[in-house]
């Protein structure tokens, strides 16, 4: 019996036993951390991070910049510290927090300043070298000892959105370190333990697509490839890393000082990533921890990626992750849902057609809404779709295409009291109300002065001459004049008529039809005026001879300067046509295919038409066509019209002036007649010519002035 109860004794311990082993033996195969220490050597804080066993492969971690942290993770390790908070305080460390989630566990360290770091493996420690100075966030990556260089595949440069240069690096495998370094005004990008092939060691010229990278240099050093490239201008850059694929975009810097955030489309915290083989879940909760969002992913949503992202916004890491692995995302409030592009898609197909059943089944009610300024009868149209007609109800059959209203609602409007009655669910009635209460406003009210300027500049002379000779043998008279020498005589002044009546002549001589030379000044052209040109006579009378001689000179100069000022102006509503005119109408005859003919009229007149638009700057856009017409001469048909007309569209300041027109018109003419033969003589050939010259200047100017009517104050 005793013997029995031993060896039942002993079973039981044995059971325990090997129970106590199979909870050790794992524990002995887990990597334990023993101790995290820090030091400084040269000004470099290095941190060292004792574990119980050697690390085949470098950890992977992330660099945040604000707050200032750098996260390592250990997959398989445990926290054996006995705490998760160890204060340092010495130099750019503050402390370290340890933090175990299952079976991987979270190192970070938190600093002073953001700072990258250089990751090496020495026996079973980790070692973390923090980079202070100008090469702070970049993240080093070293490889294996003795790891072999491999050939880059492909270099290329392609031109992105809005001016983004993008540099497209295809690399022989996901696990080449990069490390990128801005130095100057150029950016440094080493492709560790790298070869490049020789058609790739080129130079690259990419200026003439106007992005901000001119060249790309690419050389071997070493067991590195460097690449270095040079832009121009204001510029950001962000590098990503999918797959064997490293991409370094380059974009213009366009500063808005109205802008709170910077960058091009994404407005959150710059991180910096970089997971070789990393689980696609993980990583969206990486991106959830820092941007303080709750994620919600799909079990569909799974695979691994690997990432190498410096100095991005988080929400385009996020948006780069999605767009690799076909995912979509949808936002409520402080929730992200995430999940593949199809099942998102899905689900709202079945989710507004669930919306669409509950439509055909809601009730309608009836709502009755009160318009102001605008017109009940086109706002009815405009709901139910109708473009034209007088149809003042609407119900299902309408256009749908263009309908506002459900398919079950129905308007009516009432004109007498200006209001509409709308039936349908209580969802449309509410948006009608909202879109009535944008559009039912006053209009703003333009007032347009125009001043149309007709200016003119007329100038003309004319020289004229008259020669001419009488035999007064036989004739009766005294001798006029002054006596000159012997028995010639001369008479200054008057003409041919007034020497004859000194004479004492008869009527039966003319003067006028003995001269030889008759060309006197040119009175006749509407450049002068309707003026009379003034002259000058001397007569010589020799009384030995009876000979009469006669010479008359007359000279004309008119100068007349005119300017006629049209001021119409009107006042009109925004984005409606006014027109203002004045002149009269002319009548003329046209026959008609009978044969007889009928009187019609034709507008010669000053007209103003215009619409304005104002912009949402304040400033007003005006569409002008602008007529100023008068009487022309009269012809057997009737009237001609002068007709001065401009079209056109321009913006204008409120209140500022433009002018929109002007015609400049110069006119000079000379005229000459002369006697042939005689008037080619010099300077005695001036006896017998005439010489006219006429210069005209007309210009016409159109200036335009609108002003925002901003109170009810009347036009003055």
């Amino acid at each position: 019996m005793k013997i029995h109860q031993f060896f039942r004794s002993w079973r039981i311990a044995a059971m325990v036993g090997a129970l106590n082993l199979a909870a050790v033996l794992p524990a002995l195969g887990q990597t334990i951390i023993k101790s995290i220490d820090s030091t400084q050597q040269t000004g470099v804080d290095m941190v060292r991070i004792e574990l119980s066993n050697s690390l085949t492969e470098l950890p992977k971690g992330f660099i945040l910049e604000t707050p200032p942290r750098i996260a390592i993770d250990l997959p398989g390790a445990a926290n054996g510290l006995g705490r998760s908070l160890i204060e340092i305080n010495q130099g750019n460390l503050r402390s370290a927090q340890v933090v175990q989630s299952g079976e991987r566990t979270r190192i970070v360290l938190n600093l002073r300043q953001p700072s990258g770091y250089r990751a090496q493996l020495q026996d079973k420690a980790l070692l973390l070298l923090l980079e202070p100075g100008p090469q702070a966030g970049a993240v080093h990556f070293e490889a294996k000892p003795g790891a072999a260089t491999q050939p880059l595949q492909d270099i290329e440069f392609r031109l992105g959105q809005n001016g983004a240069g993008r540099i497209i690096v295809n690399l022989p495998n996901h696990q080449v370190g990069v490390d990128i370094q801005q130095k100057g005004k150029g950016l440094v990008v080493e492709f560790l333990h790298s070869s490049l092939p020789e058609r790739l060691r080129r130079k690259l010229d990419v200026s003439d697509f106007g992005s901000p990278v001119q060249t790309v240099s690419t050389s071997q050093s070493g067991d590195r490839v460097r690449m270095v490239v040079e832009p121009r201008g204001a510029w950001e850059h962000s590098a990503y890393q999918t797959d064997k694929q490293f991409v370094l975009e380059l974009r213009p810097l366009k500063v808005d000082p109205n802008k709170l955030t910077a960058g091009v489309g994404f407005a959150g915290e710059k991180l910096s990533l970089n997971f070789q083989n990393i689980e696609l879940r993980a990583l969206l909760q990486v991106i959830a921890d820092f941007s303080n969002f709750n994620v919600v992913t799909s079990d569909s949503v799974t695979g691994s990626v690997t990432l190498r992202l410096k100095d991005v916004p988080w929400d385009q890491a996020l948006d780069i992750v999605m767009q690799a692995k076909g995912l979509g995302l949808r936002k409520a409030g402080n929730v992200l849902w995430i999940a593949p592009k199809d099942e998102l898609a899905a689900k709202e197909k079945i989710e507004l057609e669930s919306k669409a059943q509950l439509a055909n089944l809601e009730p309608v009610r009836t709502q009755a809404i009160q318009l102001n300024y605008t017109k009940a009868e086109e706002v009815a149209k405009a709901l139910s779709g109708q473009n034209s007609g007088g149809a003042s109800s609407a119900a299902s059959g309408g256009q749908s295409a263009a309908r506002i209203m459900s398919p079950r609602g129905s308007v009516i409007f009432e004109t007498r009291t200006n209001q509409l009655f709308v039936t349908d669910v209580t969802s449309k009635i509410e948006e009608i109300q909202a879109l009535i209460a944008r559009i039912d406003i006053a209009v703003r009210q333009v007032l347009i002065e125009a001043r149309i300027v007709e200016a003119d500049d007329k100038f003309g002379s004319s020289l004229g001459v008259r020669l001419g000779s009488q035999d007064l043998r036989g004739l009766q008279g005294g001798i006029p004049g002054y006596r000159l020498s012997g028995n010639n005589y001369a008479t200054f002044g008057g003409n041919y008529n007034g020497v004859g009546y000194q004479t004492k002549q008869t009527s039966v001589s003319d003067f006028n039809n003995t001269q030889f030379v008759n060309l006197p000044a040119n009175v006749s052209s509407d450049s002068f005026g309707g003026a009379n040109a003034a002259s000058f006579a001397v007569s010589l009378f020799s009384a030995t001879a009876n000979r009469f001689l006669n010479l008359e000179l007359s000279a004309l100069e008119a100068d007349g300067k005119g300017k006629i000022v049209s001021s119409p102006r009107v006042i009109t509503a925004d984005q409606v046509k006014a027109l203002i005119e004045q002149g009269e109408e002319l009548p003329y005859q046209v026959a008609t295919s009978s044969g007889a003919t009928s009187i019609q009229f034709r507008k010669a007149n000053l007209k103003l038409e215009v619409t304005p638009q104002i912009t949402p700057e304040g400033n007003v856009i005006l569409s002008v066509d602008i007529n100023k017409d008068s009487r022309g001469t009269l012809t057997p048909q009737g009237y001609s019209i002068n007709t001065k007309h401009v079209q056109t569209q321009v913006l204008v300041e409120n209140g500022g002036t433009v002018v929109i027109g002007g015609i400049f018109t110069q006119d000079e003419r000379e005229d000459i007649s002369k006697v042939p033969v005689l008037g080619d003589m010099p300077y005695l050939g001036n006896l017998f010519k005439n010489k006219a010259r006429i210069s005209s200047k007309t210009e016409l100017l159109i200036f335009l002035t609108p002003k925002v009517v901003t109170d009810q104050a009347t036009m003055r």
